[in-house]
């Protein structure tokens, strides 16, 4: 076999391993079950916005597929922002929720 195409198998394979235990480890560690639940959520979006980037990208012929990275380069940097906000707010919220139940 060509040493490119064993590369590129060997480097998806362990590529697609660390986005698996990545977006396991990123649930798990999660406060509580709203923001285990908007993890789930971001989760999924994101797994099945990178398999339609992926196939769009076996998919589309040259010089199409290049464009594919202008909306990569946005919404990717975007999304990882909204993300973050998203599940701090839930944080503070839960961690408010707790302070009033604690509260005599």
């Amino acid at each position: 076999m060509n040493p490119g195409l064993i590369g590129g198998i060997v480097g998806g394979a362990i590529g697609l391993a660390g986005g698996i235990i990545g977006t396991y480890f990123g649930i798990k560690n999660t406060n509580g079950p709203r923001e285990r639940a908007f993890m789930v959520k971001a989760s999924i979006i994101v797994w099945v916005a990178l398999i339609v980037f992926f196939c769009l990208m076996i998919v589309l012929p040259n010089p199409y597929r290049f464009f594919l990275w202008i909306p990569y380069g946005i919404l990717l940097p975007w999304g990882i922002v909204a993300g973050n906000r998203g599940q701090q707010r839930i944080r503070q919220e839960e961690m408010q929720d707790a302070e009033r139940r604690d509260a005599p």
